[in-house]
């Protein structure tokens, strides 16, 4: 079992940046694939995953925050980031960390809420 839990969110003017921490316990997270996902309030669509890091250390991130938004670990603290720059009103979310594994473990944080707005 993995229990994460998301902070750093908040309000940041267009621009800005905002550096999201996911804490995990349970587990050493350094056996599982880690990500960000997000779903803005309100909206239909599942939650969209937007940066992801695997155990193996391969990246990936989708088109709308690549060059932007960067996902790290510290495996020694058991904790995952999302570093996210040039914040744009779209950002505005519920951020979310997952982590998984290539088995049937998959773990969902309770989120964390990012607005962008001047």
């Amino acid at each position: 079992q993995v229990q994460l839990v998301e902070s750093g969110g908040g309000l940041v003017h267009p621009g800005g940046s905002l550096r999201l921490s996911c804490a995990a316990s349970g587990s050493s997270i350094s056996a599982y694939n880690m990500a960000w996902a997000r779903q803005t309030p309100g909206s239909q669509r599942e939650r969209e995953h937007i940066a992801g890091l695997t155990a193996g250390g391969r990246y990936d991130y989708d088109d709308s925050v690549k060059g932007r938004f960067t996902i790290s670990r510290d495996n020694a603290k058991n904790t995952v980031y999302l570093q996210m720059n040039n914040l744009r009103p779209g950002d505005r979310a519920v951020y979310y960390c997952h982590a998984y594994n290539d088995g049937w473990e998959d773990y969902w944080g309770q989120g964390t809420q990012v607005t962008v707005s001047s």
